[in-house]
């Protein structure tokens, strides 16, 4: 099944600030990172992150379940699926189909005129 533009614009939002990105790459070095390391990690506030860790769970991209005190933050890689798709279908097997050039107006004035 096809994601639909709805989808995949929420999910691109969602990896769209550096921040996000950093918490990212962050659970997947170190899968069951508890909030306080991440905001540790960041040297953001604490609001900040939350925020930040609202948006990514939101999105579906991270998970977060209770561990005692605490929660504790992992990647969900099967949410970014439908957006992996997407950008691989971007790029056609045989290579570029967009060059400029190809564009190119064929109402061109002519330099001889």
């Amino acid at each position: 099944m096809q994601a639909t533009d709805p989808t995949l614009a929420d999910l691109a939002r969602a990896l769209s600030h550096p921040a996000r990105v950093r918490i990212l790459r962050l659970l997947q070095a170190t899968p069951g990172c508890i909030g306080g390391d991440i905001v540790g990690a960041l040297g953001l506030a604490q609001s900040t992150v939350s925020e930040h860790l609202r948006i990514l769970k939101a999105a579906g991209v991270i998970t977060g379940e209770i561990a005692g005190p605490r929660i504790c933050y992992a990647l969900n890689p099967a949410a970014l699926a439908p957006l992996a798709a997407f950008i691989a279908a971007l790029e056609p097997a045989d290579g570029p189909c967009c060059l400029p050039q190809a564009c190119a107006p064929s109402h061109r004035k002519s330099s001889e005129s």
